[in-house]
Protein backbone atom coordinates (compact mmCIF):
# COMPACT_ATOMS: atom_id res chain seq x y z
CA UNK A 1 0.00 0.00 0.00
CA UNK A 2 0.93 3.59 -0.56
CA UNK A 3 -0.53 6.80 0.57
CA UNK A 4 -1.88 9.16 -1.46
CA UNK A 5 -2.03 11.80 0.64
CA UNK A 6 -1.37 12.62 4.21
CA UNK A 7 -0.76 9.83 6.61
CA UNK A 8 -0.04 9.98 10.08
CA UNK A 9 1.29 6.88 13.00
CA UNK A 10 -1.49 4.94 14.19
CA UNK A 11 -1.64 5.87 17.68
CA UNK A 12 -2.98 2.83 18.92
CA UNK A 13 0.73 1.10 18.27
CA UNK A 14 2.88 3.85 18.15
CA UNK A 15 1.83 6.19 20.95
CA UNK A 16 1.82 3.32 23.53
CA UNK A 17 2.88 -0.75 22.57
CA UNK A 18 5.80 -0.22 19.66
CA UNK A 19 7.77 3.04 19.82
CA UNK A 20 9.07 4.13 16.66
CA UNK A 21 6.59 2.44 14.51
CA UNK A 22 8.10 -0.68 13.74
CA UNK A 23 5.16 -2.09 12.37
CA UNK A 24 4.85 0.45 9.97
CA UNK A 25 1.01 0.53 11.03
CA UNK A 26 -0.41 4.27 9.54
CA UNK A 27 -3.55 5.87 9.56
CA UNK A 28 -4.83 8.33 6.75
CA UNK A 29 -8.42 9.39 5.34
CA UNK A 30 -7.05 9.65 1.98
CA UNK A 31 -7.01 6.83 -0.64
CA UNK A 32 -4.37 4.18 -0.81
CA UNK A 33 -2.81 2.88 -3.95
CA UNK A 34 -2.43 -1.09 -3.74
CA UNK A 35 1.69 -1.27 -5.39
CA UNK A 36 1.60 -5.11 -5.07
CA UNK A 37 -0.67 -9.04 -3.88
CA UNK A 38 0.58 -11.06 -1.59
CA UNK A 39 1.49 -14.45 -3.46
CA UNK A 40 0.12 -16.55 -0.32
CA UNK A 41 -0.49 -16.02 2.85
CA UNK A 42 -0.33 -18.55 6.26
CA UNK A 43 -3.32 -18.15 8.55
CA UNK A 44 -2.28 -17.94 12.22
CA UNK A 45 -3.08 -21.23 14.00
CA UNK A 46 -6.66 -21.73 16.15
CA UNK A 47 -4.68 -21.66 19.23
CA UNK A 48 -3.26 -18.08 18.05
CA UNK A 49 -6.26 -16.77 17.13
CA UNK A 50 -8.15 -17.77 20.28
CA UNK A 51 -5.30 -16.16 22.38
CA UNK A 52 -6.13 -12.87 20.57
CA UNK A 53 -9.70 -13.29 21.01
CA UNK A 54 -9.53 -14.05 24.19
CA UNK A 55 -6.90 -11.00 25.12
CA UNK A 56 -9.73 -8.75 22.94
CA UNK A 57 -12.39 -9.70 25.56
CA UNK A 58 -10.45 -8.79 28.59
CA UNK A 59 -9.96 -5.64 27.34
CA UNK A 60 -13.31 -5.24 26.87
CA UNK A 61 -14.54 -6.10 30.14
CA UNK A 62 -11.82 -3.88 31.33
CA UNK A 63 -13.23 -0.77 29.41
CA UNK A 64 -9.77 -0.58 27.68
CA UNK A 65 -11.28 -1.39 23.99
CA UNK A 66 -10.72 2.38 22.57
CA UNK A 67 -10.06 3.34 19.40
CA UNK A 68 -7.62 7.26 19.51
CA UNK A 69 -8.69 9.23 16.66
Amino acid sequence: MEPTGDFENDPNLTDKRFPGNPTRSHRSKEPLKVVAELGSWERHPDEAIQKMLTGLAQLTAEGKNEIID
